[in-house]
């Protein structure tokens, strides 16, 4: 008999959201290339870092899966530009997480929504994490140890995939990464990989119940100081030397034009939006929030031709 963790593991693989995530941006935008990352295959590498860790600390699989699984489905196209791009239009402002957590409950199945149980879906709106030391007291207080694990193992797929689709770009080169991610971590993939989850289980022994003193503080799912902080030095580089720097900016202003043309458009003409999101207070963010990079392109410049001529021969 399936348990419920289960079912809704089994409702987030088969909803049309989960699909799409195949087609929309990790990263690169809209990439040409074959092997870059994408939502889709980020978020089954958060569901196997994330299932790994909870069976070495004797967590509820099922529940961590589903989590995972279901964490990044209310991406807009083109990834944190757009979801930046959409929080500055949307007078309410927007969170992928929020729109995750909305999806399951709200638009997937034609309104009906996923069912899902309230563990995942705690799990889900709660995965984000900020910039800096995400792993400091205090942050992580109201998620399950499940939920937890899922927050970290986001952090160490993104961080691992997305350094290797900067060197398959050229962006960067192996030998340019800091001393301090190399030496405590290591220098191939793999490697930082199984540093990062051998040090998580190791730190985080105790969410086990084996040798916790009931009259200390709860659990948690951490990190030694020495991983922790090279995991730190690891996220700062990407964000200065990947995720922010000037060619992703001019990639990122023609994705934020596109997002501003759809955006405009649909306010316009709330009529074209499918009808299965009509009707609800913010339809157009529901729809333009829901379009895979492709779809969002062609919808774009059917509106205003070229407008996304720039994206041509992304990655």
């Amino acid at each position: 008999m399936r348990t419920e963790f289960q079912r809704d593991r089994d409702r987030i693989i088969h909803s049309k959201s989960f699909r799409r995530l195949k087609h929309k941006t990790q990263v690169f935008i809209a990439p040409t290339g074959d092997h870059y990352v994408t939502r889709l295959t980020h978020t089954l590498e958060v569901a196997q870092i994330a299932r790994t860790i909870a069976r070495a600390l004797n967590l509820n699989e099922d529940l961590t899966e589903a989590i995972a699984l279901g964490h990044d489905m209310g991406h807009t196209p083109f990834g944190h530009v757009g979801e930046d791009e959409m929080d500055h239009l949307y007078p309410e402002g927007f969170r992928h997480a929020e729109q995750s957590l909305r999806i399951v409950e709200l638009l997937e199945k034609d309104g009906a929504g996923l069912n899902l149980t309230w563990e995942v879906r705690h799990g889900i709106v709660s995965h984000s994490k900020p910039q800096g030391d995400f792993l400091g007291p205090g942050l992580a207080d109201d998620l399950t140890l499940e939920g937890q694990v899922c927050r970290v193992s986001d952090a160490i797929a993104y961080l691992n995939h997305d350094l290797a689709d900067a060197f398959r770009a050229r962006v960067l080169h192996p030998d340019g990464l800091p001393t301090e991610v190399t030496e405590v971590l290591g220098s191939r993939h793999s490697e930082r990989i199984n540093t990062m989850v051998t040090n998580i289980v190791d730190s985080s022994w105790a969410a086990t119940g084996e040798g916790h003193d009931s009259n200390s503080d709860e659990p948690g799912i951490t990190m030694s100081p020495e991983v922790r902080g090279a995991l730190n030095v690891m996220r700062d580089f990407m964000f200065r030397e990947v995720y922010l720097t000037e060619e992703r900016a001019e990639e990122g202003e023609a994705a934020r034009e596109i997002i501003r043309v759809l955006y405009a458009h649909y306010g316009e003409h709330p009529d074209q939006v499918p009808p299965e999101l009509a009707g609800n207070e913010r339809s157009v963010v529901d729809y333009i929030a829901g379009m895979t990079d492709w779809y969002a392109i062609g919808a774009a410049d059917s509106i205003r031709p070229g407008v996304s001529r720039v994206l041509a021969g992304t990655a």
